[in-house]
């Protein structure tokens, strides 16, 4: 038995998801990746040279994952997106909603090594995977630990 629930309760949540792409010969790569949610899209971190962004430019199917889980707390909800990504370039305004999900929402407190070595908002090689979803799919099983007439989480 699952529950299913409004995925906008984990999108809006500084989870991680999987971005699952295809390599030349079909076989399924997945790497970890910050998000943002807007506007019916999800965006993701990428840049010109990253493995993720030349998959999708040769076959833009794709699948993400994202997992809420809190074992302590019995939650386990869980949503999934299937579709078509496209490559964008860097949209400075929308990295940076992106990066507040993750690094809270004063900028002058961001690490700055990282923002300068590894984040590089305004990098020209800079990408961002969007994917406006074909199907959305939730599951919350949070009652894996009390039973779905205790269930906790936003399932029951």
């Amino acid at each position: 038995m699952s529950i299913r629930f409004d995925p906008e309760e984990v999108l809006r949540l500084p989870l991680m998801a999987t971005l699952a792409t295809l390599a030349a010969d079909g076989a399924p790569c997945n790497a970890p990746v910050w998000f943002h949610w807007e506007d019916g899209a999800l965006h993701m971190l990428s840049d010109e040279t990253a493995s993720s962004a030349r998959r999708i430019a040769r076959d833009p199917r794709v699948a993400v994952e994202i997992v809420e889980y809190d074992n302590a707390g019995g939650i386990l909800r869980h949503v999934g997106l299937r579709g078509r990504a496209t490559v964008a370039p860097m949209d400075p305004a929308l990295f940076r909603r992106l990066l507040a999900r993750y690094l809270g929402p004063d900028e002058a407190a961001w690490n700055p090594w990282f923002i300068d070595n590894v984040a590089r908002i305004d990098d020209p090689t800079g990408r961002l995977i969007r994917l406006v979803p074909d199907s959305v799919f939730t599951n919350d099983v949070s009652f894996f630990r009390t039973g779905p007439d205790l269930a906790s989480g936003g399932g029951g």
